[in-house]
């Protein structure tokens, strides 16, 4: 006995009344519980589809898809930073070495002011703002986008956008109390570790236009990527 697609759809939203609201990490669920339903079928025909569901369920354990979940979150995790670093590895190479290099420098040169620390700090608050500007309206957007139509949700796409906060006001109050406890006059430092300052504060600005404009810009084609059937829903 084979289920049908009335089936398949009561098992989409059966996973969802158990809590497991994006559509990729739903289908590798709808998948297995069809597949071993029509194994119970095998042994037990005559059972209801309702019963041969739960029998299905039952054999995830008292935590229920909740393992599944985590387990699929920490692998979307490993593959996000794949390619997170995949995007900030072109920032290495020509041409855009160059201006990587060109940021680099920039920072070599206000490290070594007086004043940098006010200077840092002033580009700190700015970046911070403008962070909190780009937040907002995407929400904004994103409400009204959720008002025309019910999308369905993908965990890296998710996983996309919500990397648009990693460097939010939060993290640019860290960074300038991180700063200020140490207490630094960094003109004082000896001029290698002015580099190595460098060189993080200019990893740090690539890791935030990566994870900014760079990947929700590529969001589709990443997608499309990792789920060939992304195109066709």
């Amino acid at each position: 006995m084979k289920l049908t697609e009335s089936h398949i759809q009561r098992l989409y939203k059966f996973t969802r009344e158990h809590f497991v609201y994006h559509y990729d990490v739903q289908t590798e669920l709808v998948d297995h519980l069809a597949n071993d339903i029509e194994q119970i079928w095998v042994a037990q025909p005559h059972l209801k589809f309702e019963k041969a569901r739960d029998i299905s369920f039952k054999k995830f354990g008292v935590f229920g898809f909740m393992d599944v979940v985590e387990k699929k979150q920490k692998a979307m995790n490993k593959h996000y930073r794949k390619i997170l670093w995949r995007f900030t590895k072109e920032w290495f190479t020509m041409p855009k070495i160059i201006t990587t290099g060109l940021i680099f420098m920039l920072f070599f040169i206000v490290l070594q002011l007086k004043h940098s620390f006010l200077i840092l700090g002033t580009s700190f608050f700015i970046l911070a703002g403008y962070d909190v500007f780009l937040f907002v309206k995407e929400k904004i957007k994103n409400k009204r986008k959720e008002k025309k139509q019910s999308e369905k949700k993908w965990l890296l796409k998710e996983m996309i956008g919500e990397s648009r906060r990693g460097f939010s006001v939060i993290s640019f109050i860290n960074i300038f109390n991180i700063i200020n406890i140490l207490d630094l006059d960094f003109y004082t430092l000896p001029l290698f570790v002015i580099a190595i300052l460098a060189f993080a504060a200019t990893f740090t600005c690539i890791i935030y236009h990566v994870s900014w404009a760079v990947l929700p810009s590529k969001a589709e084609e990443l997608l499309i990527e990792k789920y060939p059937e992304y195109s066709l829903v």
